[in-house]
């Protein structure tokens, strides 16, 4: 048995984006030999497989997000009796965005070792071919469904200096860009990275208008969003009332809202909540 899957060890194993060709060696072998195979879509699983022409002599068992909690005392006892567990998932690295962080979370607790088979990543690569800055970035996940949660969320990336890096729904990309017009401005440069390393690959880049725009038209596939850092600027108490205002229509408490954006801009909280509670006064 190869190092990468030795007895009572889980191992994280990177599957390509779509191009098949992108696997690793090192995943086939994997994949072969490991005792146990925790995949988040069986079916993709053994297309996978197929494709890479391995036949696992290992179980198969599913391990999607509504069932990822119910199977982890059955995986935990597979690696404690000294069996290999290699996880997969549909694409990409496991645990970002998808299932894995649990079961990592739980070996780690119960000091069973944990290896990984690095491989294609969708947030990395978007980043790499974003054309924006590279050299310090965040990963946001998903962008939020609900629209008072994604206003708030988007607001929390105003003043943020790191290129960021999030996943959507292509159903709902084109109301999240036209939200991020509103709340972030237009002319924030972005990209849209749209099927990754598959057959109708597409990155558009362009400002945050230019793809609202482009978007509205409608767009398919797998998308990842890469959003340039902002540049800085100068924030006074009073340039800051309206953003905690807006927050508090979206559906967040005044005294929450105005922590978040006095923790973010660098001014007082204090200074800020009065300042909300005197423009109300105001009016």
């Amino acid at each position: 048995m190869s190092p990468s899957v030795l007895p009572g060890r889980l191992v994280l194993a990177a599957t390509p984006l779509g191009d098949v060709r992108d696997a690793s060696p090192r995943l086939a072998e994997a994949l072969a030999e490991a005792d146990v195979i925790a995949a988040e879509d069986t079916r993709r699983f053994r297309s996978l497989a197929s494709a890479l022409e391995v036949t696992p002599r290992g179980r198969v068992v599913s391990f999607y997000e509504d069932v990822e909690t119910a199977r982890l005392p059955k995986l935990l006892e597979s690696l404690r009796a000294g069996e290999s567990v290699v996880l997969v998932t549909d694409a990409g690295m496991p645990s970002v965005s998808d299932p894995g962080f649990r079961l990592v979370s739980a070996c780690v607790a119960a000091d069973i070792p944990v290896t990984c088979l690095p491989g294609p990543s969708a947030v990395t690569t978007a980043l790499a071919l974003s054309g924006l800055p590279c050299d310090r970035f965040c990963f946001e996940g998903f962008a939020p469904r609900k629209p008072g949660e994604r206003t708030r969320w988007l607001s929390s990336l105003r003043d943020e200096p790191r290129t960021a890096v999030f996943f959507e729904s292509p159903h709902r990309l084109a109301s999240l860009l036209a939200d991020a017009v509103a709340v972030l401005g237009p002319d924030r440069p972005a990209a849209v990275c749209r099927e990754l390393t598959k057959t109708y690959e597409e990155v558009k880049r362009g400002s945050l208008s230019e793809l609202a725009e482009w978007a509205a038209e409608g767009v398919r596939g797998e998308i990842t969003v890469v959003l340039s850092g902002a540049e800085p600027r100068e924030v006074s108490v009073a340039d800051l009332v309206g953003e905690v205002q807006s927050r508090v229509a979206a559906g967040e408490r005044l005294k929450t809202a105005a922590a978040e954006v006095a923790e973010a801009t660098g001014v007082s909280k204090k200074e800020l909540y009065d300042a909300v509670l005197a423009s109300r006064a105001a009016k």
